[in-house]
């Protein structure tokens, strides 16, 4: 599908987003990604604000609000915790810092090889002193079980918990959506919708279904590109956004890997973690509803992520370890121009390749009596879960499906169904390789593997990869 993960799909009169329940620090003129989507957009994007309280997280019956703005969540914080007001202080300090520090260390992934090996050291070792586990760095600040799962509380959304992200990523996130969460008015097809136009009146062309076999290359340099069908297409310059694991492993000769050692630049990084979503449809309105348009994150009340995780991937039938609810016909005005009298609801948690190992190289929608037992089993998990925090919703119910790692296999060809790329640990954020040149000339990486995880990571690489590509800082022009 175009877009990526930022098409939508529609069943039985509804619309579901797939992959942008929300995105931070987009809103405001003068922000990077403001600027970025502005210049690549034909027709500017609307960019709705979800309020002053854009994510919940609730353990059991306890309910933590994250508010808009870097004052307003430390004053909410300080109520919660108000022993912590030091630890507070500290971690948001703490945040800034990092972020700061993280932007000579991306700038440096665009320069040329030599430049690199001049200064690339410089510029990537003050964020690399804090390249340690977020939980490292938490128990640095405080010992509060309870308010380090608070602050935890978005991990989900670089897919890794506490004891095995980097600080870094987790710094990225949290500084990301400071300012609020928003959503893309029409939904975020309208993303794709808005850059398409752009690509077209350059010169550009896009292909749907359109499946690359093999990139050629001639003399250590990429030339083009095999189809699945037999068609090549030459081109001056290759850019891979598939990820590289897809790259190095699937579409580059194995004279070429072999070569350039690539086989051992990938035992150093590891796929992110599967996930489920569960789509569902009510036949009210979010009015009727009484929907929110802050997104839930629902966790067990031991306020330990690293516990419950490895709990779950032992045994899928424990506590569900985190359950992300968004709403994004609450979150979008233009929802009920749409789908007037129908609701949508998102229910995200994560899920192990092995479980569903066993059906792969099975059709998409024709899996088996055993793979519908075993989804509808987690449907009605997840069902509960939300209806336990809306009850409201539970009458209206109309419609539900769940997509799990084999429809992200299926289409975004990830081997095992990950979401997010690469796992966002310490050693991914240490390795020199995860950058935009490649040792193949005219071959060049993007997408969420060269930066970091989401739309945001994405659309950052991009620009990266675009000054790599033109040796000019395009940072600096926008």
């Amino acid at each position: 599908m175009p877009g990526g993960f930022t098409h939508v799909f529609k069943r039985r009169g509804y619309e579901w987003d797939v992959g942008v329940h929300y995105i931070g620090d987009v809103h405001r003129p003068g922000t990077m990604l403001n600027k970025m989507f502005h210049y690549i957009c034909d027709t500017p994007i609307n960019w709705v604000d979800m309020g002053p309280v854009y994510d919940k997280m609730i353990f059991g019956d306890k309910v933590y609000d994250y508010r808009k703005g870097k004052q307003a969540w430390m004053d909410q914080m300080k109520e919660y915790f108000p022993e912590e007001s030091e630890a507070i202080d500290k971690y948001m300090q703490l945040i800034l810092d990092t972020q700061r520090d993280q932007r000579t260390f991306f700038m440096e992934r665009a320069l040329p090889g030599a430049v690199s090996a001049i200064i690339g050291n410089s510029l990537r070792k003050k964020a690399l002193k804090r390249n340690t586990t977020t939980l490292e760095v938490l128990q640095e600040i405080t010992s509060n079980k309870k308010l380090i799962a608070v602050l935890c509380g978005q991990f989900g959304d670089y897919g890794s918990p506490p004891a095995e992200s980097s600080w870094l990523m987790h710094a990225m996130l949290f500084k990301h959506y400071i300012n609020g969460g928003f959503y893309p008015e029409g939904g975020s097809s309208v993303i794709f919708d808005s850059i398409a136009p752009t690509v077209l009146n350059q010169g550009g062309q896009i292909f749907n279904n359109a499946e690359v076999d093999q990139i050629i290359i001639e003399k250590n340099k990429a030339v083009g590109v095999k189809m699945a069908d037999g068609n090549e297409y030459r081109a001056p310059l290759v850019v891979s956004s598939a990820g590289v694991f897809n790259t190095y492993e699937k579409m580059l000769p194995k004279e070429s890997v072999q070569k350039h050692k690539l086989e051992n630049n990938l035992k150093k990084v590891r796929p992110s973690i599967g996930h489920v979503c569960l789509y569902v449809g009510f036949n009210k309105s979010e009015e009727e509803l009484k929907m929110q348009k802050a997104n839930y994150w629902i966790y067990p009340d031991n306020y330990d992520h690293d516990e419950n995780i490895t709990n779950y991937l032992k045994d899928p039938d424990s506590d569900i370890p985190v359950a992300y609810v968004s709403f994004p016909s609450a979150k979008d005005p233009d929802w009920k121009n749409r789908y007037p009298g129908k609701s949508a609801v998102d229910i995200i948690t994560l899920a192990d390749w092995s479980w569903y190992k066993e059906w792969d190289g099975t059709r998409w929608m024709k899996r088996g009596d055993d793979y519908k037992a075993a989804k509808e089993k987690l449907s009605q998990r997840l069902l509960e879960i939300l209806f336990k925090y809306e009850p409201q919703l539970r009458d209206a119910l109309d419609y539900y499906e769940l997509g799990t790692p084999l429809s992200t296999k299926h289409f975004v060809n990830y081997s095992y169904g990950e979401l997010y790329g690469l796992e966002n640990t310490p050693d991914r954020f240490e390795q020199k390789f995860l950058r935009p040149k490649t040792p193949i000339k005219n071959l060049y990486l993007t997408g969420q593997d060269v930066v970091s995880c989401g739309v945001g990571g994405a659309l950052a690489s991009g620009l990266l990869t675009a000054s790599a590509m033109t040796g000019k800082n395009l940072m600096k022009r926008l």
